[in-house]
């Protein structure tokens, strides 16, 4: 029986296309109209709340309407809201610069600012590119990158993406990417333990770079989590591996972290866990705490010095956002970066993972239709398949992470799922009692969802 719309419901659906969306979908179900948010809680229209265990598309660090950052912004708005950012500067971009530099891995001494996660992902790709053709290495035109991978939805991103799904249909416009098969842990090819993995599926990696290294001018991953792909999570090893692989065939690696920085994988970002630096790192999502649309590419002087000569030369990276360097979002991130520094959320982060991944193995390891659960940090996902022993996954046709999450949803609980892979990346603010109750009403769903499948 369809729901009847409420005036703000109805109004949207006459003019709104929403994002990663079969609107058809929404004559049965509605979007949910939210009001306010407070800590890990969304609020609706009727005052039903939503624990959002997925951070709002991974971005909300600190929790909605967190009072230290709405007060920073709050105040740079009676200040400055933004200037063009070329041949102008402000105080709060230097800031943002001078602490990714002092965070990030060494060497990575320039920041060069973008507005989202995809303009970030284009900028390294330009940039390396750039770097190559202005080094005299003009048979560097393509990029390498791996099965699964999610980059972003712009066309550049989208040709270093892997995910059909989402790339699939724009094919003819897309750039011609090396492709390697990228690690699988959950379904590895060489058997190998977590305990004992030296990523032997780097050698998928190896063997195109020695076929295809003049050709190629940068591999780009996500560090430790490839997110979209479900949460396919892979051990330092492989990232150690891949860097130096990189060195040896000169070749640039880009290290995108905009899901998986900022403390998600328990470190302030994932590469520290291999102790590698890329040539270039993207950041966005978390950067602002979920506030303002912001991203950075963080590159080294090597790089930039290729792109600094007299202007004849026509050397200049002459890319650009009309919103480059807001000063607003960049205040905020000035709040965010502090807050890590004064709060010890990495701490925080580490303590709650812990906890996380205890009561989730409780909960879920021993139910059949589970495969896997497997956390890196503050993400976790548990992996639903058909049949447990051959791994087997479910008819994607059922669409059975979907029912889920409109379950979740009718007992206050946000897992958006990706496919049928269902993960939680909640805010660092969440309590013991906010988290239970994200674990034990996900498995009380889930369960009563798969004995009426069942019969």
């Amino acid at each position: 029986m369809k729901q009847a719309l409420s005036e703000l419901q109805t109004r949207d659906l006459r003019h709104v296309w929403h994002p990663c969306s079969q609107m058809k979908d929404y004559e049965q179900f509605p979007p949910i109209v939210i009001k306010k948010g407070q800590g890990v809680w969304l609020y609706d229209e009727d005052d039903n709340r939503y624990l959002d265990a997925v951070s709002s598309w991974w971005v909300n660090l600190f929790g909605h309407a967190n009072p230290r950052i709405s007060k920073a912004l709050s105040e740079q708005a009676f200040t400055l809201e933004h200037a063009i950012f070329a041949n102008f500067t402000h105080e709060p971009a230097i800031k943002v610069a001078e602490k990714l530099v002092a965070l990030t891995p060494e060497g990575l001494n320039k920041v060069f600012f973008a507005d989202n996660g995809s303009a970030a992902i284009e900028v390294a790709l330009k940039m390396s590119f750039q770097y190559h053709m202005q080094s005299g290495k003009t048979k560097k035109k393509r990029f390498l990158a791996l099965t699964d991978a999610y980059h972003g939805e712009t066309l550049g991103a989208l040709s270093v993406g892997g995910v059909d799904l989402y790339n699939e249909v724009y094919q003819p416009l897309l750039l011609d990417t090396v492709r390697a098969q990228g690690p699988d842990c959950f379904r590895c090819p060489f058997q190998d333990k977590p305990e004992s993995c030296q990523a032997q599926c780097i050698g998928f990696v190896e063997e195109k770079l020695a076929e295809h290294h003049e050709e190629v001018t940068a591999v780009i991953i996500e560090p430790l989590i490839q997110a979209a792909a479900g949460m396919k999570m892979y051990p330092p090893i492989y990232l150690k591996r891949l860097r130096e692989l990189c060195t040896k065939y000169d070749v640039h690696l880009i290290a995108d972290e905009i899901a998986v920085g900022f403390g998600r994988t328990g470190t302030m970002f994932a590469c520290e866990q291999a102790n590698i630096s890329p040539d270039f790192m993207c950041l966005s999502k978390g950067l602002t705490g979920g506030y303002l649309p912001l991203s950075v590419v963080l590159t080294t002087d090597k790089v930039y010095d290729a792109f600094y000569d007299d202007y004849g030369t026509m050397k200049a990276f002459l890319h650009s956002h009309s919103y480059t360097g807001n000063t607003l979002a960049c205040r905020v991130a000035l709040e965010v970066l502090t807050m890590f520094e004064e709060e010890h959320y990495i701490d925080i982060v580490q303590t709650k993972g812990e906890r996380m991944r205890k009561l989730a193995t409780e909960a879920f390891c021993h139910l059949p239709y589970v495969g896997e659960y497997r956390q890196v940090g503050l993400v976790g996902a548990i992996e639903l398949v058909a049949n447990r022993e051959t791994k087997v996954p479910l008819p994607s046709e059922e669409r059975i992470g979907y029912q889920i999450y409109k379950r979740a949803l009718a007992k206050g609980l946000l897992i958006r799922p990706l496919g049928n892979i269902l993960y939680f990346m909640p805010p660092y603010v969440i309590t013991d009692d906010e988290m239970s109750f994200m674990i034990e009403t996900t498995k009380e769903i889930m369960e009563q969802f798969f004995w009426e499948r069942e019969g």
